[in-house]
This record gives structure tokens, C-alpha cells and sequence, in this order.
């Protein structure tokens, strides 16, 4: 079963930036009542009230770091990584927080951009939410003011990492991101550790974030094999895996060290 879309986009969109500080000051196995005190008492958010703090503590980072045990590897990662590969990852974690940007980019966005497209609109944001919630996707029957507000979340979202213009234009420019190869390497393992067999890894819909299909997967996977990270064998559809790496913690290694 599909899990159900939700605003909690409205709590915070991309963060980029507040990620990057709450990474740093995040130490294994700290909950998020420990995060937020400690973001308080740090001096980071001089601007950011503490009701917004907590909000984004709480609904923001650690629905998106801290359940999905994240947040270690990306605390090394964050000062290591050119911007535009740590925002890939951190698209990727919040995607899998909120289906509904997901869904938005994996059927909307690039659906645009390969049809020749230059631009997404407002309106095509509130079409999509609007069908999804005639289509059930939401647990409750969404006003037409959520519906406006969470299209405008998805957009800013998109815009915060990067895949749209900035700006608070009814039409968004489409900048298409290249995967890079460290964000193929990072979600192959992320997806094989959470206990998927090869063919399942190779066709998860969170490839569709950067535009990929399974072909297209491959030829990715074909790339992490010439590393050296994974050995691969391909014949038709099927492909089996060899994992080279135990751990996350040895993904991390890696990626540190290249």
C-alpha cells in the first residue's frame, strides 16, 4: 500500500542550509528533543525563532534524517561534498519523507523535460496535488487552500535543490540535475541495505528523481562496477549484484576517501 500524502512539506522545504548545521552539530544516537536543545544553546539560528527551530527539528530533519538513521553518514559527508552532490543526497532522504514530492518529480517533472518542455507552472503543481487527492492518495479530503499551498511547497521544494529557478514566479525554469556518481553509489547501497534484491534496487522509483529508468539504472551500475564498488552481471532484464561493501559506514568510507 501506497503511504498516504501529507503537508508536511509546510514545516520546512529544502533546508539546505539548516541541514548543513544540524548535521554538524549531531552526535550518534542523539534523539531530536536532544538535537534541538543542543541547536538552541549553539548560537547557529540566530534568526530562527524557537518554535520554528523545534519545527524544523522535529517535522523537517527527523522524519528525514534521524528515522531514517541518516544522519552519521551525512554529518562526515556535509563538509566533504561539492553543494550540488549533498543536495542530491538530501533530496533523496526527503523524498522518501514526503511520496508526494516524489511522485511529483518522478511523473511531473521529468515527464516535462522530456517532452520538450522548458518550464513548470503553478498550475501544473496544483493539477497533480488536485488529482491526487480525487484519487485517494491523501488520508483525508483536502480544501482547495491545502491544495494551493502544498502545490507551492512542492514547487519551493524543487527550486531549494536546485531541479527548478528560484523566485516566487508562477512559472519555474527546469534545470535538470545529472546524477553524480557519488549520489548513484550513496542510493545503490542505501537501497540494497534496506534488504531489496538487485532487480528491486535497479528498479526503484526513486531512481525517477534524477530521471532515471532501469535501463538507464544500469548503465549507472555499470559505472559503480568499473570503480571497482560493485561487480555486476547483466543479461536481458536480469541483473545480479555482487555488494563489495558490508555497511553504510564503509559507502561513507569510500565516498570520504575519493
Amino acid at each position: 500500500m501506497n503511504t498516504p500524502y501529507t503537508t508536511q512539506l509546510q514545516a520546512g522545504l529544502g533546508l539546505v542550509e539548516e541541514t548543513k548545521e544540524l548535521l554538524a552539530l549531531y552526535e550518534d544516537g542523539r534523539t531530536a528533543s536532544d538535537l534541538y536543545d543542543q541547536a538552541m544553546s549553539s548560537g547557529s539560528f540566530p534568526t530562527i525563532t524557537a518554535r520554528r527551530l523545534r519545527n524544523i527539528v522535529a517535522e523537517c530533519f527527523a522524519p528525514r534524517y534521524l528515522k531514517s538513521n541518516a544522519a552519521l553518514g551525512l554529518k562526515r559527508l556535509s563538509p566533504v561534498l561539492p553543494s550540488f552532490s549533498l543536495r542530491q543526497l538530501f533530496l533523496i532522504h526527503t523524498a522518501l519523507a514526503n511520496p508526494i514530492l516524489l511522485d511529483f518529480i518522478s511523473e511531473v517533472y521529468w515527464s516535462k523535460y522530456a517532452a520538450g518542455q522548458d518550464v513548470l507552472t503553478a498550475d501544473d503543481a496544483r493539477r497533480f496535488v488536485e488529482n491526487a487527492v480525487n484519487e485517494g492518495r491523501t488520508q483525508t479530503h483536502w480544501s482547495e487552500s491545502t491544495i494551493k499551498r502544498v502545490s507551492s511547497y512542492v514547487l519551493g521544494c524543487c527550486a531549494d535543490y536546485d531541479l527548478l529557478s528560484a523566485g516566487r514566479s508562477t512559472k519555474r525554469r527546469i534545470q535538470p540535475q545529472r546524477m553524480t556518481t557519488t549520489s548513484a553509489l550513496y542510493l545503490a547501497y542505501w537501497l540494497h541495505f534496506e534488504g531489496l534484491g538487485d532487480n528491486a534496487v535497479i528498479s526503484h522509483k526513486l531512481w525517477g528523481l534524477f530521471g532515471l529508468e532501469a535501463n538507464e539504472v544500469r548503465a549507472e551500475f555499470k559505472n559503480l562496477a568499473k570503480h571497482g564498488w560493485i561487480i555486476m552481471q547483466s543479461a536481458a532484464d536480469i541483473t545480479r549484484v555482487t555488494w563489495n561493501f558490508k555497511t553504510m559506514e564503509e559507502v561513507v568510507d569510500v565516498i570520504v576517501e575519493s
